[in-house]
């Protein structure tokens, strides 16, 4: 078991090692160590190798000039200079924020990215200036779209995030894929199958096998098929891919460049990298925010007294799944795939640093 300082002080003395200046290796590990934290273990610690993979094929900048190339008074376009995503995505929503302070709301197309870890992040980094934060990105392309058997897309997650008065803030956070690849991932690690569903082989069968996709398989869009809704789990994917590609000028769809060994990089390309979306909200660009939070805490408490179907003890609320895994992670630990501590203590290897196979030493459960 790992407490938050060990994993984050490994993470960012790895990223440091790769070249990254102090304050970028600060973000890249206050990310990851916020997925593992709020329960997403697919966009935590095992993403590592995935970055160190890139790095050490030359395809991440770790001394980017991340800069605006095109703005208005709301707006504006980022390029990030190819960075390690959390880098130029956090950048970018600060500029959003920014610019909702000025103008109301704010909207910034990001292009030259890469993957940034859980979109979440971004959105919820609006909260504390009494805005909402919406996030969007696109992904590697392993997903295909309904009908087809051709990987077209990523999992593009969308992320939205609404202040509250006294109840916890909404936070939506989610693929536009049933699963995340990183859950793929993670089951792959384990030696766990996964539901039907969530993939299907190269010729478009269901299938179970988490790693399916390194055989020629594809990821399916939220529905999974025509009859459950497949279509529109498409259609909110290609919101996606718009919104973060062109908007921005990045690659869209099966030209994303690929953050996974699995896929070739392609030579053609239709941008830069790969692209996100962000956006900030002014609370009191549409009402006194103390009443917008008033209201929103009325939306919050109705929809808790829902009566719960058989078997369930309360209806959730958008964020409570992550607010509460927070409040048990930090107080009982983080724990790692056997699978993902190999990888780290490889990396940790390689890069002349030390990563206890046993678990943080000093942590203790209370």
């Amino acid at each position: 078991m790992y407490n938050y300082k060990y994993l984050f002080d490994f993470t960012k003395n790895a990223f440091l090692r790769m070249g990254c200046r102090e304050d970028h290796a600060d973000t890249i590990a206050d990310v990851f160590l916020a997925a593992e934290l709020r329960g997403h273990a697919s966009h935590g610690m095992l993403r590592l190798k995935d970055y160190y993979e890139l790095w050490k094929a030359g395809r991440i900048n770790v001394s980017p000039d991340i800069r605006v190339v095109h703005e208005s008074p709301s707006t504006a376009v980022v390029d990030g200079d190819n960075a390690v995503g959390m880098v130029a995505a956090r950048r970018s929503m600060e500029l959003a924020i920014m610019k909702a302070e000025k103008a109301g709301t704010g909207w910034v197309a990001t292009r030259n990215s890469n993957h940034f870890g859980i979109a979440g992040y971004y959105a919820m980094m609006a909260l504390n200036h009494d805005m909402i934060g919406i996030c969007l990105t696109n992904a590697n392309p392993l997903v295909a779209p309904a009908l087809s058997i051709s990987r077209m897309m990523g999992t593009n997650p969308i992320a939205v995030a609404v202040p509250a008065l006294h109840q916890p803030p909404f936070v939506a956070d989610f693929a536009t894929t049933p699963i995340a690849r990183g859950k793929l991932a993670v089951a792959e690690k384990k030696g766990e199958k996964v539901a039907y569903g969530f993939v299907q082989d190269r010729t478009g069968k269901p299938s179970d096998d988490p790693a399916i996709l390194k055989a020629g398989g594809s990821m399916v869009t939220l529905g999974g098929d025509r009859l459950h809704g497949s279509h529109k789990g498409y259609c909110l994917s290609a919101i996606v891919d718009i919104f973060s590609a062109v908007f921005s000028g990045a690659n869209f769809g099966p030209f994303v460049p690929p953050s996974v060994a699995y896929l070739p990089v392609l030579d053609k390309k239709t941008g830069d990298g790969t692209g996100h979306f962000f956006g900030a909200m002014r609370l009191d660009s549409f009402q006194p925010a103390e009443e917008f939070k008033a209201k929103m805490d009325e939306w919050i408490t109705t929809f808790r007294s829902s009566l719960p179907a058989e078997g369930e003890e309360r209806v959730l609320i958008p964020g409570d799944p992550e607010r509460e895994a927070e409040e048990r992670i930090r107080r009982e630990g983080i724990k790692l795939v056997p699978a993902v501590i190999d990888d780290l203590v490889k990396i940790a290897d390689e890069l002349g640093i030390e990563f206890s196979r046993e678990g943080d030493p000093s942590f203790v459960i209370p």
